[in-house]
């Protein structure tokens, strides 16, 4: 009865912290209108939840780290962000710079990826990808590497208060 009763009470406390640590996961994404974005990340900053920067996020997808507050993001081994200067089609059809939205968007990040643009030569046409220890410096890691090898199928099965505990876990970070 002691064992059905603490199981209970751990499925439950899962399932609370479940409801209140949601985490929205960034990979592959390439950007795109910049007010898409804006409105999205607005809604995503509300809504309280976590972000998970695990592959590329470029372009308008960049705009998160000035929408959301830094305590919220967190970047594994393989986020990869890529800034640019903002463009719109020209007359012609082609690329041209837009500086006012260039500003506007240069403005949205936080000081320490200013400083990293600015080491760089600013905001251009071409892309600049900050990734690796130098991003890991700016940004909280997430530990996801280790919780996907720790989450491999064994042969043996874990006895049910293991499982739970390890369940546990993989939900606080």
């Amino acid at each position: 009865m002691k064992f059905l009763t603490g199981l209970l009470a751990a499925v439950l406390l899962i399932a609370g912290m479940g409801a209140s640590h949601a985490v929205v996961r960034i990979a592959d994404d390439r950007g795109g209108r910049i007010g898409t974005y804006v409105d999205k990340y607005q809604d995503l900053r509300q809504s309280g939840e976590t972000v998970i920067i695990d592959g590329l996020c470029a372009s308008a997808c960049t705009i998160v780290l000035g929408a959301i507050p830094h305590d919220r993001i967190c970047v594994t081994s393989s986020a990869t962000l890529g800034f640019h200067a903002a463009w719109d089609f020209g007359a012609n059809g082609r690329a041209v710079t837009n500086s006012e939205a260039t500003q506007m968007l240069y403005a949205m990040y936080p000081s320490q990826v200013r400083r990293w643009i600015n080491q760089r030569g600013g905001l251009t046409p071409h892309m600049l990808f900050l990734k690796g220890k130098q991003l890991q410096a700016m940004y909280k890691p997430c530990y996801m590497d280790a919780q996907a090898s720790a989450i491999k199928p064994t042969r043996r099965s874990l006895p049910q208060s293991e499982r739970i505990e390890s369940a546990r876990g993989q939900l606080l970070h």
